[in-house]
Formats: structure tokens, sequence, C-alpha cells
């Protein structure tokens, strides 16, 4: 059999994703923070693009649009699974905000306070060991083998690695490695400079003089049945009543398991919700939250500059219509991000209905298939939008995944969510005798009562995703 190079034309016909949608696409799966930081890059890249300062400039900006031509082609618009209708008319949108802006110039020199000058800055816990150490007067072997301990404290005041590798890093000898570990070991917080849990816990009973107690005996030789609460065990071995292990228990229960996490210098980070759901009159009332989101607009300046025929080179012309294609693209998929946000939430709404006004125990099941097909859209559109995205409800703050819980089945009636099961579990445990706590298989049949079918397994794995601890862990004496 020969073989021959054949030339043949062939038309097939495939699906490419333009770089608007895949900007539409990347900016829909964005957090507000996420997007906030996109804009602000785009801004800074893009001198095409602007942000819309204050409303007095939007006004003065809509006078003068008429008399700016525009030379770039049309965008067609963004769809998303070539579902979503868009009744706004773009090209005047755009036009609409095409002023360079007010310009003010401020002859006045003002001087402004430096603000790193009286900013008050948290306390570290090197800090503070470090402070304390030099508040001995160390010798200068010590301070640098006093630092080398310190730095190798982790964020909880425990020692990260083992006397032996400080010997070997530090070139000491082991006496004064060790009289300079003791020393740190007496530092406050108390607890730390500690290799382990155990360690920690004795030397913070010795700083409150409980030598020769029950409770050094307890941390010393007993750790594993205060960790799983085998009092009855303790009493035994330590031939006491069980009274006085449950009152040397409650002393440890007020030690420090981490004595560094006083001195932690991470910030917490707040949530602020991507939708506001008010409840107004019989109804409810979903807003946006646009505060970090800046109004954006096309540069008019350059609109003008390349109407000029003639006097403008074409690769500086193309370089122009490619920043303000790309900044009206931005424009477009933001307010489509926007608007589909507001339809899921919308739809979430609608089947959610009782949980908004009601409560947790009122959350039905619902999966991505529900929302998509109400509001005509596909499945990995609906994830895309529902991840990273917070509400603000009458209930709470809730990411929008939250509202999208597997059924778990009645004995009588409609399925129920699984978020809806956890909350009645949890209010279970809460109300229980915290001296006979309710057994996992206890509260299968409590539920049951309650007309839900549950496993005993399925109730396990509940508490452990809400933290909560096994019966005889949350039994109290």
């Amino acid at each position: 059999m020969a073989l021959e190079l054949r030339q043949q034309l062939k038309l097939t016909q495939q699906l490419i994703m333009t770089p608007q949608l895949q900007m539409s696409i990347k900016l829909l799966q964005l957090s507000r923070l996420e997007l906030a930081e996109v804009i602000r890059q785009e801004l800074e890249e893009n001198p095409a693009l602007e942000e819309v300062q204050n409303f007095a400039d939007e006004e003065a900006q809509t006078d003068q649009s008429e008399a700016v031509s525009d030379d770039i082609p049309a965008i067609k618009e963004v769809k998303i699974e070539e579902k979503i209708n868009d009744d706004i008319d773009w090209n005047n949108y755009l036009d609409e905000y095409n002023s360079t802006g007010k310009t003010t110039f401020e002859t006045e020199k003002k001087t402004t306070p430096n603000f790193d000058s009286f900013i008050a800055r948290k306390e570290s816990l090197n800090d503070h060991l470090l402070w304390q150490l030099l508040m001995t007067f160390p010798t200068a072997e010590e301070e640098k083998l006093g630092s080398l301990i310190i730095g190798n404290l982790n964020k909880d005041g425990y020692l990260d690695i083992s006397v032996e590798e400080l010997i070997a890093t530090s070139g000491s000898t082991p006496d004064k490695v060790n009289q300079v570990l003791s020393l740190i070991k007496t530092f406050d917080p108390t607890g730390v400079g500690a290799s382990d849990l155990k360690e920690c816990l004795l030397i913070q009973a010795e700083h409150f003089k409980l030598d020769n107690t029950i409770v050094i005996d307890i941390i010393k030789n007993h750790i594993k049945h205060l960790e799983n609460k085998n009092y009855k065990v303790i009493a035994k071995e330590l031939e006491v009543n069980i009274r006085e292990v449950v009152s040397a228990v409650n002393i440890i229960k007020e030690f420090e398991p981490k004595p560094g996490r006083t001195f932690s210098i991470e910030e917490p980070q707040y949530i602020n919700p991507d939708i506001f759901v008010y409840k107004f009159e019989d109804d409810f009332l979903i807003l946006m939250n646009d505060d970090d989101v800046p109004k954006l607009h096309v540069n008019a300046l350059y609109k003008q500059f390349i109407s000029r025929d003639g006097k403008v080179s074409n690769n500086v012309r193309e370089y122009l219509q490619d920043k303000m294609r790309s900044a009206s693209w931005l424009i477009k998929s933001i307010y489509q991000r926007q608007k589909t946000i507001y339809r899921v939430m919308e739809s979430i709404m609608k089947f959610q209905r009782e949980f908004f006004e009601k409560g947790l125990a009122y959350l039905k099941p619902m999966v991505l298939r529900d929302v998509a097909e109400d509001i005509d859209m596909h499945e990995s559109t609906i994830s895309r939008v529902t991840t990273n995205k917070y509400a603000y409800t009458p209930q709470g703050i809730f990411e929008l995944k939250y509202f999208f819980n597997s059924s778990i089945n009645r004995i009588n009636g409609d399925a129920m969510a699984s978020a809806s099961v956890q909350e009645k579990i949890r209010q279970i445990i809460l109300n229980e005798d915290v001296k006979k706590p309710y057994s996992d298989d206890k509260i299968v049949k409590l539920l049951k009562e309650s007309n839900v079918k549950i496993a005993r397994r399925t109730v396990a794995k509940y508490r452990g995703m809400m933290e909560l601890l096994s019966s005889s862990k949350r039994k109290q004496f």
C-alpha cells in the first residue's frame, strides 16, 4: 500500500470562548474582595478605564456625551450560557461617562501627620519574650541563645525543635542551653517554651504552687484518662475520692493550653456580604452590596484622540482601541455578574422563603439543578455564582452554597434538609442533662419521635461536622 500526502478542505463547527466571555466567567466566580482587586489592577494598567468619583461628575459627563464620536466597533454583549438577555443600551452607557473629569490644583502646601508614628501595633509573642529576656541583663552568649530559642517558638508558644538541635545550632554547652531555656519557661505567659501539652500544664501547675497535689499526678501520669474524662479510673489508680479528682480537673481546666494565643497578631477576617436581604412589610427586599466595587466609565479623552483622522498612527490607534474595548468588556462583565447573582438570590428566595421567615429549622432540601432550571441557566454557572458569595439575611449571614442541601427522609411527610437536621441535633445536645448526656443512639430515637429517620453513623457524622463531642466527653460531674 502506497503512502501519499494530500490537501483537502474540511468544514467543522466548534465552540470557542471569546475573550469577553472568558472575562465574564472569570469575574463571576470571584469574591467581592477579589473583584475589587481585579478592578484596581485594571484601573492601573488600562489608561482608557476610569473610576467615577461622584455623582456631580456623572451629570457633567452626561451633558458632554453627545459631542464625542466613537470609532470603536460595537461589541456583542456577553451571554452566559446564552440565556441572559440584557436590555441595557451599552453604547449610550459607555458614552455617558465621557468626560475627563474635573482637575483642581491646590496652591497652598499642607502638611499631614505621619500616621505611622501613632498607629498602635499589637505586640507579638517574640517581642514580649525578648523584652523580658533583656530585662534579666543577659550576657552576649545568653542573649544570642535566648533569641535562638524564642525564634523557634510557634504561635502557640511551644518549642518546635529539640534541646539537642539547640545545642548543635548554637554551639553552646548543654548546661548553658538548659539554663537559658529554664529561664524562658519562667516568662510571661506562663507555660511558654514547653515542648508539649503535658510540660505546659506542669509549668502552670508549679507556677500556682500546686506541688504535691493530685493535680501534678493527673497531668504527669493520667493525661490520656483526663482527655477521655475517665475520672473513675483516675480516682481508682490514685486511691482518692472521685470528688477530689473532679476538683483537680476543674483547676486544670483553668490552665491555658496555648500560652501564645493571647499574643496572636492575626487579625480577624470579617465577612462583607455580597447581598442584603431585608424584611419589608410582608415581603423581602434584595439589595446588592456595591460599596467596594468602583463605578467605571471609558475615558472620553482617548475617544476624541483616536477620532482625529490622519493625526494618529495606526499602532497608537490599535492600542487605544484595544484598551477601550477591554474597558467596555470589563464594565459589561461586572454588570452581568451583578445581574446573575441577583437572579440566583431571587430564585433561592423563592424556594427557601420559609427559612427567611421562620429560621434554620425550615430550610428545605435543594440542589443546583432546581435554581438552574428556574432561571434557565446551566448548573456550572450556578455553582460559580454561589462560590465565595455571602448573603445577609434576617437569620444571619450565610454563604449562598449553604442553601443547597441534601435531603433526609422523614417517616411521614416531605423530605428535610440536612442542615435542618443538624440544627435539630444541636438543639437536642444543648438542652440535654450535662450529667447524663444523650448517646448517638438516643439522639436517633429522639429524632425518630420528631418524624426524622436517620442512622446512628449519620448522627455521629453531623456531630463531628458541628464540632460537638461524644457523650462520654460531654459528660460533666
